[in-house]
């Protein structure tokens, strides 16, 4: 007891929050949104949402908390808060009434990041994003002829409506594919040099091999592929790709979804929302292009260099038959420059003029 009053409880991670009784609890977060509002009498208010490695939950700032309403404000999104907060229920939901709300100091007594980040943050945390750019290449995961009759012919008919092979059909399914090599980025950085790729090697690659990787090749396997990506997305202020809504992101939400990791990061919620995922071909297209809006395209139009002249994406699965992850590294890496640089000119000429931005 302090003047009467009971201690707060600290509370590791938020998915304990409903089995503590006492009246205050305080817990690590990351903050997912900040949303300033008033109330029909004025009342000055903030919405929160946190998360942590376990669960996403809503916050609240009422105006008698007005240190904490002034903190909250400045916060941006990514930022890692300590909470001091009372549990309560709101339409039937846990909602967190905040009392107050401070930035971790450093060496915090009792944070661990990847409690907050989840367990992919260690093999990322020198290389963390506020806006971070990433794109990802697919190979097939196992060989068609392992798989049921069934599964065989829903391959082979997809692959006849498509005009495609089934090696194409199946490294674009994130049920018979994998994700092979994610590379990733801050969206200002205009060369290759802050670029970095995850990379799962070929089965034959020794331990000697992946140790000549350069620098910036990191191999993991394809899960810890995924929970690092996951503690990038729940670390940026906004994720960027091109054409991700329709690929890149459900590849890795199904990805995670086979393996068991949580897909901590809400990537494909409101189309038309510019954060958390900003994605760059709906912005130039709404979803009706008029006409072909390749990154190929967009790169060639603006005047920046595309990555589809040394290779596409056709030529993945082959490569990485070959044993050759580092062609399809350079590859996924020079992807990613061209999307930064063309998000850069888009934020410029566009977003620079919209209020949700």
């Amino acid at each position: 007891m302090a003047n009467g009053r009971p201690e707060p409880v600290f509370v590791a991670t938020l998915d304990r929050i409903e089995d503590e009784e006492a009246p205050l609890l305080t817990a690590f977060a990351a903050v997912r949104d900040v949303r300033e509002g008033r109330t029909r009498a004025g009342r000055p208010y903030v919405d929160l949402e946190l998360a942590d490695q376990t669960r996403s939950v809503a916050g609240k700032i009422w105006d008698d908390a007005g240190a904490a309403i002034q903190t909250a404000a400045g916060l941006r999104r990514g930022a890692v808060v300590k909470l001091l907060f009372r549990s309560e229920h709101y339409q039937g939901a846990l909602q967190l009434n905040v009392r107050g709300i401070r930035t971790l100091t450093e060496r915090e007594p009792g944070y661990d990041a990847g409690r907050v980040f989840g367990a992919g943050y260690p093999k990322v945390a020198d290389s963390l994003c506020a806006n971070l750019v990433f794109d990802i290449e697919t190979v097939p995961a196992t060989e068609l002829a392992t798989a049921p009759e069934t599964i065989r012919k829903a391959v082979h008919r997809h692959a006849e409506r498509q005009g495609g092979d089934e090696d194409m059909v199946m490294g674009l399914s994130p049920m018979l594919g994998k994700v092979v090599s994610l590379a990733y980025g801050e969206a200002d950085a205009e060369t290759d040099d802050g670029v970095r790729v995850l990379v799962v090697p070929p089965p034959e690659h020794d331990e000697a091999q992946r140790a000549a990787y350069p620098p910036w090749m990191q191999p993991v396997s394809e899960p810890e592929l995924l929970e690092a990506f996951w503690a990038l997305a729940a670390h940026a202020g906004v994720v960027i790709t091109y054409n991700g809504r329709t690929f890149d992101v459900p590849f890795l939400v199904g990805r995670s979804l086979v393996h068991g990791i949580p897909a901590r990061v809400d990537l494909l919620g409101n189309p038309y929302a510019l954060r958390p995922h900003l994605d760059l071909y709906r912005v130039l297209t709404q979803g009706r292009p008029l006409g072909p809006m390749t990154l190929d395209m967009v790169c060639w139009s603006l005047g920046i260099t595309s990555p589809k002249d040394e290779m596409d994406g056709s030529q993945v699965a082959p490569a990485y038959a070959r044993g050759d992850i580092e062609m399809i590294a350079t590859y996924n890496r020079k992807d990613v420059v061209a999307t930064a640089a063309v998000f850069r000119r888009v934020r410029e000429q566009v977003l620079r003029f919209r209020d949700d931005w």
